[in-house]
């Protein structure tokens, strides 16, 4: 089990942490549960969904990286699919405010970046704030995402962001969790490819300026990353965030890191390249490349 889940771990209850122990086991548990393993926690349990999510809480928040505040946020999306995506907060030291991941767009994002196609609920420890209400608004289960805290009934996003504006104000069809393929080709290596492949799958309606982040770490694992848009603008999510909170939630840290290349658009209005330097450079990541798309 990754150290960072242990305390978690000893507040559950015994039988949730007897049929949880075999899948915390792996020093790399991808924070996210199969449906199967999710009906066999129910089983061993006796908990429905939103009382076993409530429970799984504290293994969620242990996945933040709260470097700056110390306040861990914890969050699990549950697919269409069946299968459960943990988030956590991510905050990182030498960088801008601005680069912090929050708990709920971590775990819409793992989400998407696994390949589901929409959500049914988010269950998070703390109310979401603005931030996070308006980033969940791009996604499309929209307005009718089921938001679960504890102790209080559920309620719908819109119930939490009322006279919402969104996309479908700026008369965008397609949301984010629809395919979205911008039709690069891919070259260069296998993370030059990861990059692009990321890239066409980019959601970026506004700007136009699709954009994917890879990283390469010390063991040749490869977490790609993908720019996530809002109708906000300031919500969104870039490429590089999107790949950290991967290869965090994959128990590895930003010393794993070998070397990253982004991948966007020659031509367009907008650039992550400095702020992506920037960031990795802060995290000790030197080897840098960019691929520009025409």
């Amino acid at each position: 089990m990754h150290s960072r889940f242990q305390a978690a771990f000893a507040s559950l209850a015994q039988d949730l942490q007897a049929a949880l122990a075999p899948v915390l086991a792996d020093e790399h548990f991808p924070a996210m549960l199969s449906a199967d393993q999710v009906a066999t926690l129910k089983q061993a349990t006796g908990l429905d969904d939103d009382a076993l999510a409530f429970a799984l809480l504290p293994v969620a928040a242990a996945c933040a990286r709260a470097d700056l505040s110390h306040f861990n946020v914890g969050a699990i999306a549950r697919g269409v699919s069946g299968i459960w995506y943990f988030g956590g907060n991510m905050e990182f030291l030498g960088a801008t405010m601005q680069q912090t991941v929050h708990a709920e767009q971590s775990a819409v994002t793992h989400a998407w970046l696994r390949g589901e196609k929409s959500l049914a609920s988010m269950t998070v420890n703390y109310t979401p704030c603005g931030h996070c209400r308006q980033f969940m608004n791009e996604l499309n289960s929209g307005l009718s995402l089921r938001i679960n805290l504890p102790g209080r009934s559920p309620h719908t996003l819109g119930d939490y962001l009322p006279d919402a504006f969104g996309p479908k104000d700026l008369d965008i069809k397609t949301l984010l969790m629809d395919e979205e393929d911008h039709g690069y080709a891919l070259t260069g290596d296998a993370l030059t490819e990861a990059a692009i492949a990321a890239a066409n799958k980019s959601h970026a309606p506004y700007s136009q300026a699709p954009a994917g982040l890879a990283l390469e770490c010390r063991d040749g694992r490869i977490f790609a990353g993908r720019y996530a848009e809002n109708a906000a603008f300031n919500p969104s999510l870039p490429p590089l965030q999107a790949a950290l909170n991967l290869l965090s939630l994959n128990g590895y840290d930003y010393p794993d890191i070998q070397r990253a290349i982004l991948a966007e658009k020659a031509d367009a209005p907008l650039t992550q390249w400095d702020a992506t330097a920037a960031t990795l450079r802060a995290l000790g990541c030197q080897s840098i490349d960019r691929v520009l798309l025409g």
